[in-house]
């Protein structure tokens, strides 16, 4: 796909929940390489392992078995403390929904990420006023949350995924509360970030419009992992 190196690189992971006495294996023995400034969608069912997968890729959760680096970085026997490290300064995370701090203004809701990282004060808001205008929200820096459209609030959500300069950024079905209008205008959003930034970005969704833009799709189907199209 690229000369550059991964940015993600996952090799054999396999994810076995317990139910009740059973053994359920969500994801088998799954292999993805993820380059920077790619878009790569991630579709399935409801139930297919689709959060799973993007929980294992974000240190969020511990494969069964496999492999996984980041940035050629083996990351699969890390320590908490030092996975925790690696999320914060190298994976930002879109949801469905937004998960915004009510009390705090767009611009410092992308600000405080950065700050936690050990930025000073004065350039987190600087480059949260930055990436925020990029998305369209010049006007809208100083609005809390409740004073945002739906589309608005999932845009500072991807400004803030993307405020500490990740390598990854992984994203669970990011225009699912959204109407097909506000998807559309957010999805052109995300994408120019993609590209201009150059993270690798994996996103989960049922949206099949979407996927269609991008660079490449796998659907999960009996935990493997299959290219479509």
């Amino acid at each position: 796909m690229s000369d550059a190196a991964p940015a993600l690189s996952l090799r054999g992971i396999v994810r076995t929940y317990r139910s009740g006495d059973r053994q359920l294996e969500v994801l088998k023995s799954i292999d993805l390489d993820l380059f920077p400034g790619e878009l790569v969608g991630l579709i399935g069912p409801s139930g297919s392992g689709k959060s799973s997968l993007l929980h294992a890729a974000g240190l969020l959760e511990r494969p069964t078995a496999g492999q996984l680096l980041i940035g050629g970085q083996d990351c699969t026997g890390m320590s908490e403390k030092a996975r925790t490290q690696v999320r914060l300064n190298q994976i930002g995370f879109v949801y469905q929904f937004h998960h915004l701090l009510a009390e705090f203004s767009a611009r410092d809701n992308v600000a405080l990420p950065q700050m936690i990282a050990g930025t000073r004060q004065p350039e987190a808001r600087q480059r949260a006023g930055e990436l925020l205008s990029h998305l369209g929200l010049a006007e809208r820096l100083n609005h809390q949350p409740a004073q945002l459209s739906g589309g608005e609030q999932q845009r500072v959500a991807i400004a803030r995924a993307l405020a500490n300069r990740p390598r990854i950024l992984l994203a669970d079905e990011p225009t699912g509360n959204l109407d097909p209008a506000t998807s559309s205008a957010v999805i052109a959003n995300l994408f120019a970030l993609v590209r201009d930034t150059g993270v690798a970005a994996l996103i989960a969704t049922h949206n099949m419009d979407l996927a269609r833009h991008m660079d490449r799709v796998f659907t999960l189907k009996d935990g493997r992992l299959e290219a479509v199209g």
